[in-house]
C-alpha cells in the first residue's frame, strides 16, 4: 500500500517540526519547509528519514507565489501530490500598531495568510480530482479574541479562521475537510521573548496551569487529519481553557 503524503509548512522548529515528526512516525511521506535555516531543515529531514519514510525539504518562502509553485512542482515529481496540507508557517509581531512599518505589515500578511492562499491554490485541484483531502490551518486564539500589541498577528489569524470556515463550505461537496487549530500559549521559541515573571503570570492565567506542548498540538492535528470526515469549517481553540 502506497504511503500517504503530507506537506507541513514552517516545519524546521516548534509546532511545525512536531507535526512533521508525528506524521513520519505514522508512516507518512513528509514535505517540510522553512525560509532561512537550511541547517535546521536538514536536521529535521534526517530525523524524519530515520522513520523509514521519504522526506522532501524545501528552503523557500511559501508566502511567495513563485516559490510555492516551484515547491509543488518538486512535490509532483517526487510524490505525484499530497493527501494532507498543514498550513503552519507563521510569524508574530510584538509592538504598538502605530509604530509598525509597512514592510513589517506586508511580511506578516504574506507569511501568515498569503502562504495559505498559495499552498491551497496548488493543492486543491488534485484533492478535488481525487474527491478527498484534508487541509488544517494552524491559527491562534488571538484570531478569535484579538490581543493588544499584536494587532497585525491577530488580524492575520482572524483571517485564517474566516478563510477556514469559507473554504470548508466550498470544498465539502468534494469530500475535502478544512479546519483550523487556534493555539493558545504553546511552549515554543515564539514565546521566548517573555521575561520570567511575565511567563509566570501567563501560566497563572491558564486554567490547566501550564503551557501547551508542541507535541500535544501535533497529536491533535494528526487526529483531525486522519479522522472526523464530518468535522469541517471549525476553528478549534487548543488553549488549556485559557480563552
Amino acid at each position: 500500500m502506497n504511503k500517504k503524503t503530507v506537506l507541513v509548512t514552517g516545519s524546521s522548529r516548534g509546532i511545525g517540526k512536531a507535526i512533521a515528526i508525528k506524521f513520519a512516525k505514522e508512516n507518512y511521506n513528509v514535505i517540510i519547509n522553512c525560509v532561512r535555516s537550511e541547517e535546521r531543515l536538514q536536521a529535521v529531514k534526517k530525523e524524519i528519514e530515520g522513520y523509514n519514510v521519504s522526506c522532501l525539504a524545501y528552503l523557500g518562502d511559501v508566502g511567495n507565489y513563485e516559490n510555492t509553485k516551484e515547491l509543488f512542482s518538486l512535490i509532483k515529481k517526487q510524490f505525484s501530490g499530497i493527501d494532507i496540507l498543514i498550513n503552519n508557517a507563521g510569524i508574530s509581531y510584538i509592538g504598538l500598531f502605530q509604530d509598525m512599518e509597512s514592510d513589517a505589515w506586508n511580511q506578516i500578511v504574506n507569511t501568515n495568510i498569503t502562504s495559505i492562499y498559495n499552498c491551497c491554490h496548488f493543492a486543491i485541484p488534485e484533492m478535488v480530482h481525487k474527491k478527498q483531502g484534508k487541509i488544517i490551518n494552524i491559527s491562534s486564539v488571538w484570531g478569535i479574541t484579538g490581543a493588544s500589541c499584536e494587532v497585525a498577528y491577530s488580524a492575520t489569524k482572524g483571517a485564517v479562521n474566516s478563510l477556514t470556515k469559507a473554504l470548508a463550505k466550498e470544498l465539502a461537496p468534494s469530500g475535502i475537510q478544512v479546519n483550523a487549530v487556534a493555539c493558545g500559549a504553546i511552549d515554543t521559541e515564539m514565546n521566548y521573548f517573555l521575561e520570567e515573571q511575565e511567563l509566570i503570570d501567563l501560566v497563572n492565567d491558564i486554567p490547566t496551569g501550564r503551557l501547551g506542548q508542541a507535541e500535544e498540538v501535533a497529536d491533535f492535528v494528526y487526529q483531525l487529519a486522519t479522522n472526523h470526515a464530518y468535522l469541517t469549517g471549525q476553528a478549534i481553540a487548543f488553549d488549556g481553557g485559557w480563552i
